[in-house]
């Protein structure tokens, strides 16, 4: 492996036997030296392996798996006009990535895309909220990937419009998040339709008991890949976390994106309400902002991202599901308004910055009720995050009389165990 890692980081992609077509591609996109993802899962995926994967957001993962499966499906296409196959047969679907989020979809069909530029391999997107008839349309044309997500990859099953009988390639793009979403059942559903024999390629950003079952089921003795400490915050991303009363949060908010003139800043809310009344104030303060969640429309949603992308919208106010696709490299500002109720969380928010060598600033706004979700945030990190006061925001001690946190692993597990068998904190 350090020979390949070794050979990657002197001769770049062409050291991984990628075909012409895609190297010529990834030379007009900029592309001269492979991320440590690609370094290790593109030789495993040509090599037939099932791989399970844990990469965090920004990391390269998409190409990782897309350049190997372009690769084997432009060789297959070229051995078949060699062969003098009938060029009016339909392409059958041979690889399909199942995705978490319709936003997430688009950015890998794109992905896609992009790299078969210079090869005959034709792709496909369905996902929910746009018309089912219009996608089976498509699909009765022949595709050879489908990027889904597994609630409209159902419907499509269920009604004839597509079969999986030829699939060679099954992708899981963020599976802890599609997990989290409760998609279990439709995995399984999926999964049943599906060919014994495939090649099976798991990414997922954190790793829990609940990963593992689902590797169990669905790989054959797979290759492991880590970049980076499992579940760890990216190392160019400042972290930064203000003590403040919950009722100045938006007063410090709007001081820190005025006084840091911060432009592209996103902004995380637990709660869809919570998000539409913050951007509301940001806008009724004069900071232009729109808030991001699932009760969006696709259009609304894509013109929302599109706006934040140009740079119209200075802030975006998203939920945890919704900002799971949001795919910008150059964004430098990540706040956390409220901290998230899952640790890994945490992970999935500020790895939105901090993205392909950037550097990236992560701020959360810590309320005194919100203290143990820290905590458990510094579990999953192993580390601490101290808490720093702003001048002319400091929180007022005389509202609650805080327990003094103390660093340490056991120090953490002692008041989750105080907190899980009903102590006063975390109630």
């Amino acid at each position: 492996m350090s020979e390949r890692v070794d050979s990657a980081a002197k001769h770049g992609f062409s050291s991984l036997s990628l075909r012409p077509e895609l190297l010529q591609v990834l030379t007009e996109l900029g592309y001269t030296q492979p991320t440590p993802i690609q370094t290790q899962a593109i030789p495993a995926i040509l090599a037939g392996q099932d791989i399970m994967a844990g990469a965090q957001t920004g990391s390269g993962k998409t190409a990782a798996f897309a350049l190997p499966i372009l690769n084997k499906l432009t060789a297959q296409i070229c051995l078949q006009k060699t062969e003098a196959q009938d060029s009016a047969d339909k392409p059958a679907i041979r690889a399909l990535v199942l995705t978490p989020t319709r936003e997430l979809a688009l950015q890998v069909h794109g992905s896609f895309v992009k790299y078969a530029k210079l090869t005959q391999v034709k792709s496909a997107l369905v996902y929910g909220g746009v018309s089912i008839d219009a996608q089976a349309q498509i699909l009765a044309a022949g595709v050879d990937i489908l990027v889904a997500t597994p609630g409209r990859l159902l419907d499509h099953l269920r009604r004839g419009s597509l079969n999986l009988n030829q699939l060679e390639f099954l992708v899981f793009d963020e599976a802890d998040r599609m997990l989290d979403m409760g998609f279990k059942d439709e995995i399984d559903a999926i999964v049943k339709q599906l060919p014994k024999t495939r090649q099976t390629l798991l990414f997922s950003a954190t790793f829990d008991e609940s990963i593992y079952g689902l590797s169990q089921s669905l790989l054959r003795d797979p290759k492991q890949i880590e970049v980076g400490e499992r579940n760890a915050a990216a190392v160019e991303i400042d972290q930064r976390v203000y003590a403040v009363d919950s009722d100045r949060k938006l007063a410090l908010v709007t001081h820190l994106i005025e006084s840091g003139n911060l432009q592209q800043v996103l902004i995380f809310s637990r709660k869809k309400l919570a998000a539409d009344k913050l951007a509301a104030n940001l806008t009724k303060a004069g900071i232009s902002a729109q808030a991001f969640h699932g009760d969006l429309s696709q259009g609304a949603r894509e013109k929302v991202l599109q706006g934040f992308k140009d740079g119209e919208v200075r802030v975006l106010v998203a939920t945890d599901v919704a900002a799971r696709g949001i795919d910008i490299i150059d964004l430098n500002y990540v706040i956390n308004y409220e901290l998230p109720y899952k640790a890994e969380d945490y992970v999935h928010r500020i790895g939105r910055t901090g993205r392909a060598g950037n550097k990236g600033l992560a701020i959360t706004l810590l309320c005194s009720e919100d203290e143990h979700l820290l905590e458990e945030v510094e579990v999953v990190l192993d580390k601490r995050l101290p808490q720093q006061w702003l001048a002319g925001f400091e929180p007022d001690l005389t509202k609650s009389a805080a327990e003094p946190r103390k660093g340490g692993r056991n120090s953490h597990k002692q008041r989750a165990k105080k907190r899980a068998y009903g102590g006063s904190r975390g109630r």
